[in-house]
């Protein structure tokens, strides 16, 4: 059993995705990230950087794995799926999963704060982060012209960068012009498993839509930066 420590974001429902593909059996709790749940000291003994997700395998001596990216690589290794064996396999999806982790969510992460919750609105800088994420859809869009997947077949590395495009709206950054990767968001979202996994949990906000509960949902994450940010004074 692994237990599951999480909340509706892309760096979370990779996890859960992940899990619901191999059908490997979770518990899931959910963090209260408004509340700083996830800087309780005893969420911070699983990760002591403060951030969901995080894992506790049971099966494995109880232990504990945090960041979203080694947490996929943990999972594929401990059941065989996801990850080809063979050492040019496992590094071509190990690549494209760094690309995610060291491009497309920081990129998109930052394109969030300053389109989406930061109080002042900086223009060159929205557009500084909004333009490197276009770049990067750009180059998602140029593999995906050569395969059906990232790294051949379908993999973490698919699973990690989807879970962040899907959210492109979001950022204020559009998929048009990029029929290959419009392509893949739409074949990968198909899957019953991916369907799934991204309500675990469910999001409380319309990635999509700018309704009510997606003003509640920026009013929260923009207190959220400002702690953070008197914190860290």
């Amino acid at each position: 059993m692994i237990d599951l420590y999480t909340a509706a974001t892309p760096n979370g429902h990779k996890v859960s995705i992940a899990l619901e593909e191999i059908s490997l059996p979770y518990a899931m709790h959910v963090l209260d990230l408004g509340a700083n749940e996830q800087k309780q000291p005893w969420f911070l003994a699983l990760n002591p950087n403060g951030r969901i997700p995080a894992i506790f395998d049971r099966d494995c001596d109880d232990f504990a794995v945090f960041e979203s990216g080694a947490i996929l690589i943990y999972l594929a290794e401990k059941t065989g799926r996801l990850m080809p064996l063979d050492p040019k396999g496992r590094s071509l999806v190990l690549q494209w999963l760094m690309f995610q982790m060291g491009g497309v969510g920081p990129m998109m992460g930052q394109a969030n704060v300053f389109f989406r919750y930061f109080p002042e609105k900086i223009p060159a800088v929205i557009e500084r982060y909004q333009g490197e994420s276009r770049r990067l859809f750009r180059v998602l869009d140029t593999r995906l012209q050569e395969c059906e997947y990232l790294a051949g077949d379908y993999s973490i590395a698919d699973i990690a960068n989807w879970a962040w495009v899907r959210t492109h709206n979001w950022s204020g950054v559009t998929l048009d012009g990029l029929p290959h990767l419009q392509r893949w968001v739409k074949a990968i979202g198909a899957r019953p498993a991916v369907q799934k996994g991204i309500t675990m949990p469910p999001s409380s906000v319309n990635i999509h839509a700018d309704d009510d509960k997606s003003q509640q949902f920026i009013k929260q994450a923009r207190n959220m930066l400002e702690t953070g940010q008197s914190r860290a004074k």
